[in-house]
């Protein structure tokens, strides 16, 4: 808060590093030896299919999860030895966009946006929590929805109202757990919208799981392939839509095959 000391990355600067992290299940290897780097202010998608490991990678940039091997550094600090009092800090520098938004039902916007400075700014009046919700709301191109329940929005503004949520406590990455599953194409293309105008307005880090290759096209700085545990191509949109991989191109030309 006001007393910690906050430590800047400048732009271009890994905030993410991965460094040869290995996780199994059992006998099962989910990952096998990742190699990633995320650019402070940059969007990453991690592309793959079903079962390839994405979420699991996820789990261990936010210290959900603790590898077999290997390290992961946020923001220059190595998060894998940390304890849970350290991750619990470490998390407030992550904002979380999840599937269908995983907003409380029974909670307005305003308690829903407002619900993690209930938990971790206790110092904030309420007059201060309604200006920030506000502000939030108004940055992702919401207005006088606050005293609406989920159920009153469309699925885009749900999503909309996920990521004021997610960035409520300013932080510098956001990750969206597969963002666009399930939508029709208007709405995909409105959170499409949604996480470019994140990046622009506020100059977040972007980390994305997915498996929808045209959205991960329209949103992406750089493309990470996972494929059965293992990054097998990664760099520009442009670079992977060429890729020799057998893999990714298999599972590009299901979309650019027919467009």
């Amino acid at each position: 808060m006001a007393d910690e000391k906050t430590q800047v990355t400048a732009p271009g600067a890994p905030i993410i590093e991965i460094k040869d992290l290995h996780k199994s299940f059992g006998s099962h290897e989910v990952l096998s030896g990742i190699t990633l780097s995320v650019p402070a202010g940059s969007t990453l998608v991690i592309l793959g299919g079903s079962g390839s490991g994405k979420t699991v990678l996820m789990k261990h940039m936010i210290g959900l999860l603790k590898p077999d091997s290997g390290r992961v550094i946020v923001d220059g600090e190595d998060i894998v030895p940390m304890s849970a009092e350290q991750l619990e800090k470490m998390r407030r520098k992550f904002g979380m966009v999840f599937q269908a938004a995983a907003l409380f039902d029974s909670m307005t916007v305003y308690e829903n946006v407002s619900f993690p400075l209930r938990e971790h700014r206790k110092d904030l009046s309420e007059e201060q929590m309604h200006d920030l919700v506000r502000e939030k709301l108004s940055i992702v191109g919401l207005k006088n929805v606050e005293s609406k329940f989920p159920s009153d929005l469309s699925g885009g503004m749900r999503k909309r109202v996920g990521l004021a949520r997610a960035i409520v406590l300013d932080p510098k990455i956001v990750l969206y757990d597969e963002p666009t599953t399930g939508l029709d194409p208007i709405t995909t293309d409105y959170v499409d919208e949604m996480i470019l105008d994140a990046k622009k307005q506020l100059g977040v880090t972007s980390v994305v799981i997915s498996h929808d290759i045209a959205s991960a096209f329209k949103v992406a700085d750089n493309i990470a392939f996972l494929y059965q545990g293992v990054i097998v191509d990664q760099g520009h949109p442009s670079k992977l839509r060429h890729s020799e991989h057998p893999g990714v191109k298999l599972f590009l030309q299901t979309w650019f095959g027919k467009n």
